[in-house]
């Protein structure tokens, strides 16, 4: 059984910096992509980050969101720096089976975490 578990959220200034973490089991961690991805309120899910040897990133939190792995730990992480209100929203982590192709389309994504809240306040 696979399992996806977030944590590190919370409410934090803007300006300020989060750190999620994704720990993996039920899986072959170093067979899939990891990505991460968010819910606002009232709007729809949206990429974030993907996560193999190299990253990829949305746009919008490109320069100040980091994504890693621990393949040893099966744990992938969100170092989030200059949070911004805009970047409150649920956070997702997902794992998309294939390790060579990063990707930013949740169809593509096998399993999901179950969320975390991260609340930015101004």
């Amino acid at each position: 059984q696979v399992q996806l578990v977030e944590s590190g959220g919370g409410l934090v200034q803007a300006g300020g910096s989060l750190r999620l973490s994704c720990a993996a089991s039920g899986l072959t961690f170093t067979s899939y992509v990891m990505g991460w991805f968010r819910r606002a309120p009232g709007k729809e899910r949206e990429f974030v980050a993907a996560i193999n040897w190299n990253t990829y990133y949305a746009d919008s939190v490109k320069g100040r969101f980091t994504g890693s792995r621990d393949n040893a730990k099966n744990t992938v992480y969100l170092q989030m720096n200059s949070l911004k209100p805009e970047d409150t929203a649920v956070y997702y982590c997902a794992a998309a089976a294939g390790y060579a192709t990063l990707t930013k389309n949740q169809y593509e994504y096998n399993y999901w975490g179950q969320g975390t809240q991260v609340t930015v306040s101004s």
